[in-house]
């Protein structure tokens, strides 16, 4: 099995929520004065391991919004929770944003910097540990952590790509 990001296919009857991670008002300046237009990062998750970030841009805010969740509805994928929390730890790259989750114990809660949070709240993952190690763009910071996601791998999926079962692969721990 390769690295293949898990793409999930929006038509399915999902019930997603969204959550705006960044606003940014931007200024063209023009002979007639200064146009303003607005960039909207969301972030949209069941809850239960799916999660997709979009980016809308329109000259109001309710629009960029709309175009910024269309657009995070085409840019689904599946996330392995167990447990509330992740099976691994993963490190994510984006441009020159970096991030590190790990996972945590029961009870630890999400303990993340504002975008990664936004992203792990919504992809329905409870107990966790991140750290942003590089950019703190939004942009770079949600694509880096959806990548760190998208890179994880079950214990199964793990012993199916080594050719094990699952109590080889934890025997010796």
């Amino acid at each position: 099995m390769s690295n293949s990001v898990r793409k999930v296919n929006p038509t399915d009857t999902l019930e997603l929520k969204d959550k705006m991670v960044a606003l940014n008002r931007v200024a063209k300046v023009t002979k007639g004065g200064r146009t303003f237009s607005f960039a909207a990062i969301v972030v949209v998750g069941d809850g239960n391991g799916t999660v997709g970030q979009g980016l809308g841009k329109a000259r109001e805010v309710t629009d960029a919004i709309t175009k910024a969740v269309d657009d995070a509805k085409k840019n689904l994928v599946k996330v392995p929770i167990l447990k509330g929390t992740i099976p691994h730890e993963q490190l994510g790259k984006y441009g020159a944003g970096k991030v590190l989750i790990k996972p945590a114990a029961d009870g630890t809660g999400i303990i993340a910097g504002g975008a990664m949070r936004a992203v792990l709240e919504i992809a329905g993952v409870h107990n966790v540990l991140a750290k942003s190690q590089g950019s703190s763009n939004p942009h770079n910071v949600v694509k880096a952590t959806i990548d760190a996601l998208s890179k994880l791998r079950t214990p199964v999926e793990v012993a199916r790509t080594r050719d094990k079962s699952l109590e080889e692969l934890f025997k010796g721990l």
